[in-house]
């Protein structure tokens, strides 16, 4: 089995390296947090394909129960087909809805299974997997039967840190906080992205990123996703780093500032901070200093 390192399309640095390969070393799931657009989904996919594993993706909501990962019980179809004389209704396992993980236990091989964003479910959520992440089986009383893993699959869940997870939880998982890029590692992700990109524009554009996440009061950070969002429309749109260059954050919002100011508070920031620039005349303030 290959270790997972480094891509050409996906920079992870030497302290992801090694906790995801001590996870998969340890078999236990892999908890990754970091703020929204870092990376932490598209881990999971370089992980099953450094692997050389299937993924498998379970995508969480704040509806979501745990339950739902195991399997689920149509009782609705069972009585409908009751009513209707189907011969269905005798094998209760015709009703049996499969999750994610009993498909993953399932499989005949081993599998990557991604659990992503689980913070955004109820807080019983991880409390509600300990046991089946912990035994690699569950016990499914319709039918009587133990759903036990055929291959220990490798586990990664993700975390915005819109909540805070369970001790329990916690104690069972190999964490990993993914750090926000400094400029080195960005640089090396554009390149990635954008080989033969303009250095100057790449230069000019990092620049107003950076110094717009220092800018205290900030709703919402611009992301690594977002940056890389925003250099492809002054790619599209052909905008020289001159005009970057002119249009310094605290005066101006920058050309295409959607793709990096994401609610309407953020854009009056940036406004009110161009207003008093102007007013004051000065040149020389810009954001976070």
């Amino acid at each position: 089995m290959a270790g997972f390192k480094s891509t050409e399309r996906y920079i992870a640095s030497r302290d992801l390296e090694v906790a995801v390969n001590a996870s998969v070393t340890l078999q236990r799931p892999l908890l990754v947090k970091g703020e929204p657009g870092t990376g932490k989904t598209v881990l999971a996919h370089e992980i099953a394909e450094a692997l050389g594993y299937p993924l498998i993706e379970w995508h969480v909501k704040s509806t979501t129960k745990a339950q739902q990962g195991l399997y689920e019980y149509d009782a609705v179809s069972r009585l409908r087909d009751g009513q209707l004389g189907d011969e269905r209704v005798h094998d209760i396992s015709n009703y049996i809805i499969k999750g994610k993980l009993w498909e993953a236990f399932a499989a005949d091989h081993p599998v990557v299974v991604l659990i992503d964003e689980v913070d955004k479910a109820d807080i019983e959520f991880p409390n509600d997997l300990l046991l089946e992440l912990d035994r690699m089986q569950f016990f499914v009383y319709e039918t009587r039967e133990t759903i036990k893993a055929k291959n220990r699959p490798v586990v990664i869940i993700t975390s915005n840190n819109e909540k805070e997870l369970p001790d329990a939880f916690l104690r069972r998982c190999f964490f990993h906080y993914i750090r926000f890029p400094e400029a080195e590692v960005m640089q090396e992700i554009v390149d990635v992205h954008f080989p033969g990109i303009k250095e100057k524009l790449v230069a000019e554009a990092m620049r107003i990123f950076y110094d717009m996440r220092k800018v205290p009061g900030l709703k919402k950070k611009p992301s690594t996703s977002e940056l890389l969002d925003w250099l492809k429309l002054l790619m599209v749109e052909d905008i020289d780093e001159a005009i970057l260059r002119e249009k310094d954050p605290t005066k101006l919002i920058p050309p295409l500032h959607g793709a990096l100011l994401k609610n309407e508070q953020d854009v009056h920031l940036f406004e009110r901070l161009a207003f008093l620039a102007r007013r004051e005349g000065s040149g020389s303030t810009r954001p976070g200093q």
